[in-house]
């Protein structure tokens, strides 16, 4: 873990509370993973939440979608990096993981789907579609049942960045 320098994070003016970094070849050996890494992360950045327990479990589940996502769709070989940043009740989970150009579109055009007018339509066609869901199945589920705002970009070394940006707690009164 290496968290930036007076702890904000490249390309963000959130300050950055955990940095991973995991070869995606040993994260895509076993699904398990998915699980593991997101319920660790969602326990770490949970402490200091009104309900910090269904803080976690709804953290541990937005996170695992997008985990899943990468899981199921990703470039061959090189490092899958995983930030959390927060600021107030923002928190945004920053994916950014090997993709060639065929891969990138699938996610601009899954995040495509996500924000639009349709979104809640398609969700639900796609959860119930035969065979084996999508990298859009996650990344529907979170704008719909979540309220997440995503974004996608392609990095300067290749890679790809996934954003999405949560609001999981209600404000204080």
């Amino acid at each position: 873990m290496q968290a930036a320098a007076e702890g904000l994070s490249p390309n963000s003016d959130l300050p950055q509370m955990i940095h991973l970094d995991l070869d995606i070849k040993d994260f895509c050996s076993d699904w398990t993973h998915c699980d593991l890494m997101s319920g660790y992360v969602a326990r770490m950045v949970s402490h200091n939440r009104l309900d910090s327990l269904l803080f976690s479990n709804l953290y541990s589940s937005a996170l695992n979608e997008l985990l899943e996502a990468v899981y199921r769709t990703h470039g061959e070989s090189g490092k899958l990096e995983c930030a959390v940043q927060r600021k107030g009740r923002l928190d945004r989970i920053v994916l950014t993981f090997p993709a060639d150009d065929a891969t990138f579109g699938i996610y601009r055009d899954a995040i495509d789907k996500a924000g639009g007018e349709n979104a809640e339509a398609l969700y639900l066609e796609a959860l119930f579609a035969d065979g084996e869901p999508d990298a859009s199945l996650g990344l529907l589920e979170l704008c719909v049942d979540y309220g997440a705002r995503l974004a996608v970009e392609r990095c300067e070394d290749g890679r790809m960045r996934l954003v999405a940006d949560l609001a999981l707690e209600e404000e204080k009164e």
